[in-house]
């Protein structure tokens, strides 16, 4: 491997003598000319007369707009960030003496006005031995060319010779450099650093789920958005019509990564929490964590289930539609067969509600043939809508609202008794019931747990709209019943779930991916496991692991790339210098560059502020995008995961275990705790270090 210009790691000083890199930034200029070109085509496109009415203009104007957005050029993101010099013409038979292509790597498709690729997009299929191709397996790579960006330009590239075999392999500087990035604003894109391990996680079919369990920095998170990115690329058009969307843990999370997918070229992908999707009503209360443990179980279906299915009531009258002068008669046990079979169908009680009236309507039909009549299917559709008719559905197979529904399961006793009868033992349903039953649904002080019952109820009523392909992140936190709200959103697509059994934090965390999966409806995904990380310093995620045989025993330790002598600093300070050390150590962090993060406990989070501000330094909260003015967030430790800083600083490690419900929970949270150092990582503490990391 032979690099150019200075170390990508520094700011570059006088290059102008290299006439390669001018020829390359003579590339990358021309590229950005014909991007501006492709943009500027879409908009004088003049649609005044190619669309049929003011609909279908107000469809196609909205879909310019998109492209336009699309074809944005984001001058200090690069264009391209690779190259692969092919030994043969790329889809043709190897002919002697044919000379092969040269393909520039980048985040999105350009052409020239010619038609010609001047960029490839780095999902095509002819980018992807950029990210797999090796010494043992070129795939007909002659040269793989990385290139290294300042403010935008190029200043640095960097040359592999896979075909070479006197060229000695080592590891790539810009490559190292590139993940080495400071972290000052929200999440970026990983195009550029893709591993072969995760691009084949990014590149696997639509038509099947995948489940990602990875350790800290392990790239978990930019996998699932670059897997939607790649999916909207090979899928665009089934994707636009059946939809996508990304699930996080937490609007700051949802915050840190919304401007990945856009840097990519895509706009229209939905993202939201669990929270988001169920929210149907107003979510004023919190439960207790055994209640909220009980409430997410996935017995609560079969309780929701028998509760809904309890308001259909054996009919007890015939139904006489009068039709005319005539009278026909559908008598009660007629109506009951009728009844019994939608029930033994299992359908949704509402598409059951829709089809009882028509099955009455056949059986006066059916009278009507009998007596020498010849109705059509008008005629029954009005025999459906006859009043008796109409009535006794009402009287057999009665209208539910959900919240209705879950509200009295809370509030009355017997009414639960008689559902949750071996499903919940009589403790688990004193539990979950009210203490203060609400009078109505607008009045109830909903948990978030309430609401997924709620949701739960409302599918069983009628089915939820199902989307094309959802990626679901920290998803070892979410309870059964969560999985199945997830689940519903994606029954006839796929999903890609991501996770760290480790850093389960709340009391219903899944333990294993099996269930979690089968919980969820995708019980035929495909786990992988990413074990090598590129964020976290080896330094700091060995200190970390230490806590693994303790809170995920069998879980693979994640073996870090990074080696970063000094990453980490564990002070033991008096307690009544504990605020003092903690604002040093933030000092200390932001003379170097990049962000810092102050992760403490949420108790600490109050007492923290007022030294921060006793001290003259300003801070942001989790979600405010770092600048390079404002570099410093205190994160309550609930709210930690899932985010990252260049530094982060943590406060006093036993009460973050302190915080939580038991010592397993707080030593998991701990662990997300310590695991969001991109670059160093100070301990400061003045009571005894908990579990292990006392040793």
């Amino acid at each position: 491997m032979s690099a150019h210009a200075p170390d990508p790691a520094t700011t570059p000083g006088n290059d102008s003598q290299d006439p390669l890199l001018a020829r390359e930034r003579a590339h990358l200029a021309a590229s950005r000319s014909a991007l501006r070109a492709m943009r500027e085509d879409v908009q004088a496109l003049d649609i005044r007369d190619v669309t049929a009415n003011w609909v279908n203009a107000a469809v196609l104007e909205a879909q310019i707009e998109d492209r336009v957005k699309a074809l944005a050029d984001l001058a200090h993101t690069p264009l391209f960030f690779g190259r692969l010099d092919y030994l043969h013409p790329v889809g043709a038979a190897e002919a002697e003496g044919a000379e092969g292509e040269r393909f520039y790597i980048g985040r999105r498709h350009v052409h020239d006005a010619g038609g010609d690729p001047m960029v490839i997009d780095w999902r095509a299929p002819a980018s992807q031995p950029f990210y797999r191709a090796s010494r043992k397996e070129p795939l007909d790579v002659g040269l793989r060319r990385r290139f290294g960006y300042t403010a935008g330009d190029i200043t640095a590239y960097e040359d592999e010779h896979l075909s070479d075999p006197a060229e000695a392999a080592r590891s790539s500087k810009l490559l190292q450099a590139e993940i080495e990035r400071p972290r000052v604003g929200p999440m970026r894109d990983i195009v550029a650093t893709i591993q072969p391990e995760q691009d084949e996680i990014v590149r696997s079919g639509l038509g099947g789920s995948v489940c990602v369990q990875g350790g800290p920095g392990t790239g978990k998170t930019a996998v699932g958005l670059h897997r939607v990115a790649y999916l909207l690329y090979a899928h665009r058009e089934r994707l636009a019509r059946t939809g996508t969307l990304v699930i996080g843990p937490n609007a700051s999370f949802l915050q840190y990564i919304e401007q990945v997918l856009p840097a990519l070229g895509e706009l229209e992908v939905r993202q939201a929490t669990v929270d988001d999707l169920v929210g149907s009503v107003d979510v004023r209360g919190a439960d207790p964590a055994p209640a909220a443990v009980v409430k997410g179980d996935a017995r609560m279906a079969e309780v929701l289930r028998r509760a809904v299915r309890s308001h259909v009531t054996p009919p007890a009258e015939p139904v006489v539609v009068v039709r005319g002068s005539r009278r026909w008669r559908v008598p009660a046990y007629e109506l009951e067969e009728m009844v019994g079979q939608l029930l033994a169908r299992d359908m949704r009680y509402g598409a059951a509600r829709e089809a009882l009236p028509q099955r009455i309507a056949h059986a006066v039909l059916v009278r009507m043939e009998e007596a020498g009549e010849a109705p059509d299917d008008r005629v029954q559709d009005a025999v459906a809508r006859n009043p008796a008719v109409k009535a006794a559905v009402k009287a057999i197979w009665p209208p539910v609202d959900p919240a209705k529904l879950v509200l009295r399961l809370l509030s009355d006793a017997e009414f639960l008794a008689a559902h949750a009868e071996g499903v919940l033992t009589p403790d688990e349903q004193k539990t979950i019931l009210w203490t203060k039953p609400a009078r109505s649904v607008k009045s109830a002080k909903w948990s978030a747990a309430d609401a997924v019952l709620i949701d739960e109820a409302g599918d069983l009523i009628a089915r939820t709209h199902s989307l094309g392909h959802v990626v679901l992140d920290e998803a070892q936190d979410l309870s059964p019943m969560q999985y199945r709200a997830v689940g519903r959103r994606c029954s006839t697509g796929s999903a890609t779930v991501l996770g760290d059994l480790a850093q389960g934090t709340t009391p219903w965390a899944t333990t294993s991916w099996a269930d979690a999966l089968r919980h969820l409806g995708k019980a035929d995904a495909v786990v992988e496991e990413l074990t090598a990380g590129f964020r976290v310093p080896r330094e700091v995620i060995a200190y970390a692991s230490r806590l693994l045989p303790s809170i995920a025993p069998g879980l693979a330790e994640v073996a870090s790339v990074r080696e970063s002598p000094g990453s980490l600093s564990v002070r033991s300070v008096a307690a009544e210098g504990l605020d003092g050390a903690v604002v040093a150590a933030c000092v200390e962090s932001l003379a170097h560059e990049g962000s810092t993060g102050l992760i403490a406990a949420d108790a600490r989070v109050p007492a923290l502020r007022e030294a921060l501000t006793a001290a003259g330094l300003p801070y942001l909260s989790p979600g405010e995008e770092t600048t390079a003015e404002a570099r410093l967030t205190l994160v309550p430790a609930s709210l930690a995961k899932g985010l990252e800083y260049d530094y982060v600083v943590l406060d006093e490690p036993s009460a973050v275990v302190d915080g939580e419900p038991d010592e397993r929970t707080g030593l998991r949270r701990l662990y997300v705790a310590l695991t969001r150092a991109v670059s160093g990582l100070i301990v400061v503490h003045a009571t005894e270090m908990p579990g292990s990391l006392s040793a």
